[in-house]
């Protein structure tokens, strides 16, 4: 335990950090890691490899992952700012690599192999990507003659882009949420919020179109025709596990269900622990997102309360976008569950916005002062 009268960067990080954010990424990342002790083996034999070799290189990402989110949650918000830029620049460099350079992995080029180790970079993207767009929309609200929500628009532009080239619709269809959110709240014009709905929409359309297998996907999940064994070996998961699930260890259809350890974790966790394990894991993510929707709206910072708001959207949505495809309720699109799902990229990406999350979140000196003197004026108590 750190004495409140130490001082020092340790002690003045324990007594300001958001301790139930801190819990509930620490918590999750366990559950994930349990969950893994379910998910992989089977896949893993499949494959050839030794059963617990997933789970294994699971437990060697979390180290790393924890260290970058408590590293990270250090930061100040204007250090959080400047390494987003890093990140982002960095990012999208290797996103335009990726596409002449990188792995393809059915059909997608989205990775790039850095010292053997296979990165994806639109995952490191998307947190840099938020906090960018929110320093962004907050300093044309602060200055109205700076350009901010244009220089906005041409960076969402930018990235959007790029995923549609590698092609990611699902990462593109999750930035346009985000970034239309804060954009809203940064006070979108009724004009701007149409134009960009029907460009939105006309996207979709042109996805429809042009890509077979966006095509494809969206066929199966209206027509319930073709090629659906995954998903809906996924949701017989999920009708055996019923209410208290089948056990530690005693799922079987889990075992038939190649993504069990990443995209469709979640079916896992149904069969094996049930469905009230499932409606707590859930709980927990909209606890993330309403904790972090309440620090934004409480926050007086533009910046701050455009990032934290943009970033807990972000696992939000993702979340959102993972659970549906498991129910059947959204086309099939390979989305991790955040902390969750195994994967290196996924894993340590997820922990960057944590780490973004706590130093955006973090009571303050200036911060704790300016809400003494809201309390003061709203109960009429004389300033000191």
């Amino acid at each position: 335990m750190v004495s409140r009268v130490e001082r020092g960067p340790v002690a003045e990080w324990f007594w300001t950090i958001d301790r139930l954010f801190l819990v509930t990424f620490v918590l999750l990342m366990g559950i994930g890691f349990m969950l893994s002790f379910a998910a992989s083996p089977a896949v893993a034999e499949r494959l050839g490899l030794d059963s617990f070799h997933f789970v294994k290189r699971h437990a060697a990402f979390m180290l790393p992952a924890l260290g970058v989110m408590l590293g990270l949650s250090f930061l100040t918000p204007r250090q959080v700012r400047r390494t987003a830029i890093v990140i982002l620049a960095v990012s999208l460099l290797m996103m335009v690599l990726a596409l002449f350079f990188g792995i393809e992995v059915k059909g997608a080029r989205r990775w790039v192999t850095l010292a053997g180790i296979s990165i994806q970079p639109s995952e490191f993207m998307k947190p840099a990507f938020v906090v960018v767009c929110a320093w962004l929309f907050a300093e044309h609200a602060r200055q109205p003659e700076i350009p901010g929500n244009f220089f906005a628009i041409i960076l969402f532009g930018m990235v959007a882009a790029l995923l549609i080239a590698q092609p990611d619709l699902g990462q593109t269809i999750l930035t346009s949420v985000v970034w239309g959110g804060m954009f809203f709240m940064a006070g979108m014009p009724w004009l701007w919020i149409m134009v960009l709905g029907g460009l939105g929409g006309a996207g979709l359309v042109g996805a429809y179109v042009t890509l077979p297998h966006v095509a494809g996907r969206i066929d199966r999940f209206l027509t319930g025709e073709g090629d659906t064994f995954q998903v809906d070996t996924a949701r017989e998961a999920i009708i055996r596990g019923d209410w208290f699930g089948q056990g530690p260890g005693e799922g079987l259809v889990k075992r038939i269900i190649p993504d069990s350890h990443t995209d469709f974790i979640f079916s896992v966790a149904a069969e094996e622990f049930g469905i009230i394990f499932c409606i707590v894991l859930v709980s927990i993510f909209a606890f993330l997102v309403l904790r972090g929707l309440n620090h934004a709206f409480k926050e007086r910072n533009d910046f701050n309360r455009f990032a934290v708001a943009g970033l807990v959207l972000q696992i939000g949505v993702q979340s959102l976008i993972n659970i549906g495809v498991n129910l059947e309720l959204l086309p099939a699109k390979g989305m991790t569950l955040p902390l969750i799902s195994y994967g290196g990229s996924s894993m340590i990406a997820i922990c960057v916005t944590a780490g973004f999350i706590l130093a955006l979140t973090r009571r303050r000196p200036e911060k704790r002062a300016q809400e003494r003197s809201l309390f003061r004026s709203a109960h009429g108590v004389p300033a000191e």
